[in-house]
């Protein structure tokens, strides 16, 4: 017999996958998810209102004294009132868009609460305005009733959407 040429095998290598590089890319994947999910949580403040004259929220206790709330209703109708509504510090009054009514008004409600709470030793304890739309308001009053808390240099103030009951008696009487 003849000498058959002898077949050359290969040699068979182990075949091992590095994924060290694959789970430390999946573990930054999984803390910038958690990260970004937390930051698009919306957060805020939860002015819950009680029947004596102070608020209490998350955050403390705030007098009841240096809140002033705007209602904004149809035809650039406005109300504003000091305090809380079941103890108001002086009667809702309407009032008007211009130099002369609302923002007339802001200066004059900051002026009387930063002379209060400086009285009361506060003296860094400025307004906190509430400002409802109602739902018959339009959006060019809140947009101008945004820019008069800018021209006002009003630094605490909140949109709040949700009448209690006295305040929706009050726009349907004037």
């Amino acid at each position: 017999m003849q000498n058959l040429p002898k077949k050359v095998r290969s040699k068979k290598l182990n075949t091992r996958v590095d994924l060290t590089a694959m789970v430390s890319v999946s573990f930054l994947l999984i803390i910038f998810f958690m990260v970004t999910i937390e930051l698009a949580k919306p957060k805020g403040i939860d002015l819950s209102l009680p029947d004596n004259g102070w608020t209490c929220g998350p955050i403390g206790c705030i007098d009841g004294n240096r809140l002033y709330t705007i209602l904004l209703d149809e035809n650039d109708k406005i109300v504003t009132y000091s305090g809380l509504l079941s103890y108001p510090n002086d009667f809702p009054k309407q009032v008007k868009f211009g130099k002369e009514g609302i923002r007339k008004e802001v200066y004059l409600k900051k002026k009387q609460i930063v002379e209060y709470m400086t009285g009361m030793g506060k003296p860094n304890s400025g307004v906190i305005i509430i400002i409802k739309p109602s739902k018959k308001c339009n959006f060019k009053n809140l947009v101008d009733i945004l820019d008069e808390m800018a021209i006002a240099k009003i630094e605490t103030y909140a949109i709040i959407n949700d009448f209690t009951p006295e305040e929706s008696k009050l726009l349907a009487l004037k």
